[in-house]
């Protein structure tokens, strides 16, 4: 369930529940890193880097080994935030950096797959693959575009997270279209449930203002 309410009665999402459950972890290893002096904008670098690498394995068709490096840079992913918050410095410019980069690293693996097939000539698995990309895609760009409107909009049963872990373990098992065909599926059913809940807001605003 991709999202639950907090205390305060605000949606909060998968994601924030798995990096609150595993705050005592990930604490310590930010610490670290922190004494190191790697900052949390490196980290975030890292985990593109990572991700290109693991994308590399996917265009030659070693599914095993790019789903495995991809599976490794999860930690990295949840890290940066964690390096900044620790050390006094989370910005918004540190979340627009974050969330720019995650986009990066979830097309630059889509680009591997799409090439991938297409060089089977498996032309409907091209689609397929688009459609995954375009739906992660419009899921963040639907809350981003709220949020710079003044809706919530974290709503959805197909987040990033959620993605990764349908995208990650069918790579892994080299059955990668199950997961993409998921994907592509619910990552933009997800997006037009964003919509609705930001028009219901809209709606009940106009309502409000009569």
């Amino acid at each position: 369930m991709a999202q639950v309410a907090d205390q305060k009665g605000k949606p909060k999402t998968f994601t924030d529940q798995m990096r609150a459950t595993f705050k005592n972890v990930l604490d310590p290893i930010g610490a670290f890193f922190n004494k190191l002096g790697i900052l949390p904008n490196t980290m975030t670098l890292l985990g593109l880097v990572g991700h290109t690498i693991g994308a590399i394995f996917l265009y030659q068709g070693r599914m095993l080994i790019g789903g495995l490096i991809i599976l490794a840079m999860a930690p990295i992913d949840a890290l940066d935030g964690t390096m900044a918050r620790l050390r006094g410095e989370s910005s918004d410019f540190g979340a627009f950096v974050d969330s720019v980069t995650d986009r990066y690293s979830e097309l630059v693996l889509f680009l591997a797959l799409i090439i991938f097939y297409a060089q089977q000539g498996e032309w409907l698995n091209c689609i397929v693959v688009y459609l995954a990309a375009a739906g992660s895609i419009m899921v963040s760009y639907v809350r981003s575009k709220a949020e710079a409107l003044g809706y919530e909009a974290k709503a959805g049963l197909l987040t990033r997270l959620e993605r990764y872990l349908v995208l990650v373990p069918t790579l892994i098992l080299n059955i990668p279209m199950v997961g993409l065909w998921i994907v592509a599926v619910m990552a933009n059913f997800t997006a037009i449930q964003r919509i609705i809940y930001v028009r219901k807001q809209a709606y009940s605003q106009i309502t409000k203002n009569q």
